[in-house]
């Protein structure tokens, strides 16, 4: 089969031809690759790529795949050869989306949606996200108003949609001012440019000094102090990039502040309620994209063999909008 490997001695991708991947365990399954989806932590294995067990210049990385299972483990359940699937992968496994065939544990597969394969493929590792953290963490159906650094990334985009689906009357987020219309035309109330220095005084003038209910940081660096200061007292916040340090938020405890931390692919590694969070969120979006309640922006679909270089492209934030590479034809 054909797959984009990666190589940590040189740091490149390499498209090359392997044996498909024999089944690893009792209740993993053999999928043959529809569409993958590109993401940030496919772009930046070289961060994580020594934590993988077994991993070897032969390593095929690729999370968010939609295919149809070919082959099944002795214990997989509910499942049969010939259902299309759609799913986001253990980046700790060695046999991704970015081939024709891939592995993945059955207990972790939902459904394909009543949708293309391109469009399915463009949603886990961010739809999936966004949900998480707006709806399972932040119980986004109660609240009134949100702040969302990051409105026009992958998982940026979908918060916010999410948050207009629910009713939410408040929705602030910062992007580049390129970017404004953009994020206003998916529910977007309120959107300020990332760079202005007064980000925090523009955001109490619009909730009258109140501050929001909840806050998502989608965008890391300095922006978990940004989305812990616009709160409100006892409002929540959630972390999506780094580890939360909750004594270096202004008035955290004087507000009663509580702090939320996701990491989507950590569900792999938690037993059954782990899967479950993987598997409701994909249920969840699944569904919302074929009612038409969610749209996936500015998809650029492309050939597998751009592959490699559409992670480096992305690695280097030179990339706008959701990117599928097609594999099957």
């Amino acid at each position: 089969m054909k797959a984009i490997t990666y190589q940590a001695k040189t740091d490149t991708f390499k498209l090359e031809h392997l044996p498909i991947p024999r089944l690893k365990n009792e209740y993993d399954v053999v999928v043959k690759v529809y569409c993958v989806g590109l993401n940030p932590v496919d772009a930046k294995v070289n961060f994580w790529y020594s934590d993988v067990d077994g991993a070897d210049e032969t390593f095929v990385g690729g999370l968010d795949v939609a295919g149809e299972i070919v082959e099944l483990g002795n214990k997989v359940t509910g499942w049969s050869v010939g259902d299309k699937v759609l799913y986001h992968g253990n980046m700790f496994r060695t046999s991704g989306g970015f081939a024709e065939y891939a592995i993945q544990d059955s207990r972790t597969l939902i459904h394909h949606p009543k949708t293309s394969s391109e469009l399915a493929a463009s949603t886990p590792c961010a739809a999936w996200t966004a949900y998480r953290a707006v709806v399972s963490k932040l119980r986004i159906g109660d609240r009134k108003s949100i702040f969302i650094a990051g409105g026009s990334g992958g998982v940026g985009s979908f918060a916010i949609q999410l948050a207009k689906l629910a009713g939410v009357e408040t929705i602030i987020t910062t992007c580049s001012t390129k970017n404004h219309e953009y994020v206003k035309s998916l529910g977007a109330t309120h959107v300020i440019d990332y760079r202005d220095t007064d980000v925090l005084e523009k955001v109490m003038n619009i909730t009258e000094q109140l501050g929001v209910e909840v806050s998502v940081d989608c965008v890391g660096r300095e922006n978990d102090v940004l989305s812990a200061s616009v709160l409100g007292y006892e409002g929540q916040m959630v972390e999506l990039v780094k580890t939360l340090v909750p004594t270096n938020y202004p008035g955290a405890f004087m507000k009663g502040l509580s702090f939320h931390q996701l990491s989507l692919g950590s569900g792999h590694s938690y037993g059954d309620y782990g899967r479950e969070t993987l598997t409701d969120a994909g249920s969840a979006i699944s569904n919302m994209l074929e009612q038409g309640e969610l749209i996936v922006p500015e998809l650029k679909v492309i050939d597998f063999e751009e592959i490699g270089e559409a992670l480096i492209a992305m690695r280097n934030e030179r990339t706008v909008g959701k990117i599928v590479a097609r594999v099957a034809s």
